[in-house]
């Protein structure tokens, strides 16, 4: 089967509706046993020390795995990606351009949609299709999701692995579907988790290994996980450019401050977690999180895939400390 790679969520409706299965190239980086060799071979090759640790990964995983095309978002995510798509380019690998249109101009993504097809040689109405389709496994997502914090039988971890694979759904959409429908039928039978203290980790998804467990062996567990939610399109939307305008994630940080506070609300979360990735832009929303959310926030940086280090693992525990101080729970045995 053609395989595309994608550098963040993009619109997989059209690519599965062109026969080919979707490749995220960042879980392709962090789910390799290699992910460390990868970083350092983009650095032979050239790469800055300084640059993000996920573009180097995803340069060489991708061509590592043989992937020859890559769609990458050069607007809406890494502005590093301008130059990797460049990159990519002199590499043989073809790659093609996708917008999410700043102020979510409605007229600019149908005309991004347009594209899209026409590269792939699909109709709208085929991609239409998938979309109903993709929404079918989605709702999997949005159970196991619910059950995380309503529940309270899911994870923090398991909550994060399951949303985050909705960019590409594995590249198989329907045996992804038969393993979500047999996790929710094993999470239904488990007993409720008694952790007296609920996180949201907001930011990115985690370079670092072992946060989330390291977290609830202290008696917090993530109950939210912002992105990764976005990447199963929660808030919905009546046609395919509509529902790539409502994801919050490649857009202006008020949405997404929005949908926080929402979440922060419905799942009683007590603290957050902000994790930033090093050498990102994005580091400087930090200072907007702590002035919107209106609850004490830890700031976790994190680069290169690696277990979780000592110092972190102090801050996160004094963290832990203190909410529940905070909140007057008993000590987590």
């Amino acid at each position: 089967m053609r395989r595309v790679g994608i550098t963040t969520t993009v619109p997989s409706e059209v690519i599965f509706a062109a026969g080919a299965a979707p490749v995220d190239l960042n879980n392709l980086f962090v789910g390799d046993f290699k992910r460390s060799t990868y970083i350092e071979d983009a650095e032979v090759a050239g790469f800055p020390r300084t640059t993000c640790a996920w573009i180097k990964g995803m340069y060489a995983a991708c061509l590592d795995h043989g992937v020859g095309e890559v769609i990458a978002v050069t607007q809406g995510d890494c502005s590093n990606t301008h130059v990797l798509m460049e990159i990519y380019r002199m590499r043989g690998v073809r790659s093609i351009p996708f917008n999410f249109p700043y102020g979510r101009d409605r007229e600019m993504m149908a005309r991004q949609m347009a594209l899209l097809c026409e590269h792939f040689g699909v109709t709208q109405e085929a991609a239409e299709r998938w979309r109903e389709r993709l929404n079918a496994i989605r709702a999997r997502l949005w159970e196991i999701d619910r059950m995380t914090w309503e529940d309270n039988t899911v994870t923090g971890d398991e909550n994060n692995l399951w949303l985050v694979s909705a960019s590409d759904f594995d590249g198989e959409p329907e045996a992804f579907e038969r393993r979500a429908e047999e996790f929710i039928a094993r999470a239904r039978e488990r007993k409720p988790l008694e952790h007296p203290l609920r996180l949201a980790y907001i930011g990115v998804p985690p370079a670092i290994e072992g946060l989330y467990q390291f977290a609830e062996e202290r008696g917090a567990r993530v109950v939210f996980n912002e992105t990764q939610r976005q990447f199963a399109m929660p808030l919905g939307g009546a046609t395919l450019e509509e529902q790539y305008l409502r994801y919050t994630y490649p857009y202006d940080i008020g949405p997404r401050i929005e949908d926080i506070r929402r979440e922060i609300e419905r799942r009683r979360i007590d603290g957050v977690i902000h994790y930033v990735q090093s050498f990102c832009h994005r580091q400087m929303e930090d200072l907007i999180f702590r002035e919107r959310l209106g609850l004490p926030v830890l700031t976790v940086e994190g680069d290169a895939p690696r277990e979780l280090d000592a110092r972190t693992k102090i801050r996160l525990e004094s963290f832990i400390e203190m909410l529940a101080a905070r909140k007057g729970a008993a000590p987590w045995a």
